[in-house]
């Protein structure tokens, strides 16, 4: 019996050493630096400037920053911030769940959807009112429901910004009203608006021109016409939010998208900003050009292996002749080797990574995890995006199933 224990015990020390040993077989997660964007040209012919404190330009599919003026300066941002509410309220609620009206939430201050103390309504049809009409009283009723009170959903916000690294954003509330300690910066808004609109129901709410609501109270239906001017003076706009306090001036988050290729711009304190969301949203299309680096399936030359995902991205003027790729094999122990994966085939523009897609063999059959977009592969942050299947639990739970499969096999790597 003591030998047995014995026996056991060094071997889980020995699948433990060979696991650190094998790491390094496998694609390491790069450093936010290495994941920045290439350095443009210098003999980039066109410039982009703003009325603004701070401004950032990226591209939604590839993460990629285009342009940054004071991009990770902490700034005062108003109900820019709701565009976090909305997010963490769809990921964590029940979009069916009627929200009750609480004393606190009728009674809050600024701009609102005039809802009532007890008042009812749908979670999706208050996100309606969050986004379109800016109200604080939503913001305020969806944060005690979705998180058990304003204090808790606000910590709910803040762990949300620190896994999708978000460094230079601090919440205080979930409306945007001037708090001390509470604040973001223009790529952080960037970044994160970037993420939100990977969700269905976040992207169909916030290019809404007009909602129409239920009134339990009156006779009257709720009737809510979107404040951001934006999603009718722009073609291709389709969101996401305006904001404005005496302190902070005025915010604005916009996206548009042309040919398949959707940006965001952001300005904090921009008293021109309808005009300068123009000239940053035009600057991006007419010099960065989504373009396809790697098709799902398209075969790797030199191996009996294909690409895993579609890979697309931006590339300004001269960039795309120095892009190169290279090819990372997992050893055969590796959890990611037993789900399917063989390695990862990383690319560069310089010595710059801009991405990363998974490589399988053709025939082989996969476990099949969530999608996730190339720019995750590598960036720690946007780790969070993608927390159900992907999650560390359930592929430690995984990694438990197939060693017991594969004949008590270590398996590492993740």
């Amino acid at each position: 019996m003591r030998f047995r224990f014995t026996r056991n015990l060094c071997r889980l020390f020995a699948g433990f050493a060979a696991a650190l040993l094998l790491l390094p077989l496998v694609v390491p997660a790069a450093s936010a630096s290495a994941l920045q964007a290439p350095a443009a040209a210098e003999d980039e012919k066109e410039t982009v400037a703003t009325h603004a404190k701070a401004a950032a330009l990226i591209d939604v599919e590839s993460g990629r920053i285009l342009y940054s003026h004071a991009g990770d300066k902490p700034m005062l941002i108003a109900s820019l911030t709701k565009i976090m509410t909305a997010i963490v309220a769809i990921e964590h609620g029940n979009l069916s769940d009627m929200v009750k009206t609480s004393k606190r939430a009728a009674g809050k201050e600024g701009s609102s959807i005039y809802l009532r103390l007890g008042e009812e309504m749908s979670l999706h049809n208050m996100l309606y009112g969050l986004m379109l009409r800016s109200g604080n009283d939503a913001a305020t009723a969806i944060a005690e429901h979705v998180g058990g009170s304003e204090e808790g959903f606000v910590h709910m916000m803040n762990e949300k910004a620190q896994m999708l690294g978000l460094s230079n954003s601090q919440f205080m509330n979930p409306s945007g009203l001037d708090a001390e300690g509470h604040y973001s910066s223009a790529n952080d808004l960037a970044r994160l608006t970037a993420y939100a609109l990977k969700n269905p129901v976040f992207k169909e709410i916030v290019k809404t021109k007009e909602k129409k609501a239920p009134n339990p109270i009156e006779e009257w239906d709720y009737q809510w016409r979107n404040k951001n001017k934006m999603l009718a003076m722009y073609e291709g706009a389709d969101g996401v939010k305006t904001g404005y306090t005496k302190k902070s001036l005025r915010t604005l988050v916009t996206s548009a998208t042309r040919n398949g290729q959707q940006l965001v711009a952001v300005t904090l304190n921009d008293g021109d900003d309808w005009n300068d969301h123009r000239k940053l949203l035009d600057y991006g299309f007419r010099n960065y050009h989504l373009s396809e680096i790697a098709h799902k399936g398209q075969p790797i030359n030199g191996y009996a292996l294909a690409v895993g995902r579609t890979l697309r991205y931006p590339f300004a003027e001269g960039e795309k002749e120095q892009l190169r790729s290279r090819l990372t094999l997992l050893d055969a122990r590796t959890t990611a080797y037993l789900l399917g994966e063989r390695g990862s085939l990383e690319w560069f523009i310089g010595e710059t990574k801009i991405g990363s897609t998974p490589v399988y063999e053709p025939q082989s059959q996969r476990i099949k995890l969530p999608e996730k977009p190339a720019w995750f592969i590598g960036d720690n942050r946007v780790r969070s995006a993608y927390s159900s299947l992907s999650s560390v639990s359930f592929r430690r739970a995984l990694t438990v199933t197939l060693s017991t499969l594969f004949g008590g096999k270590e398996a590492g790597g993740w």
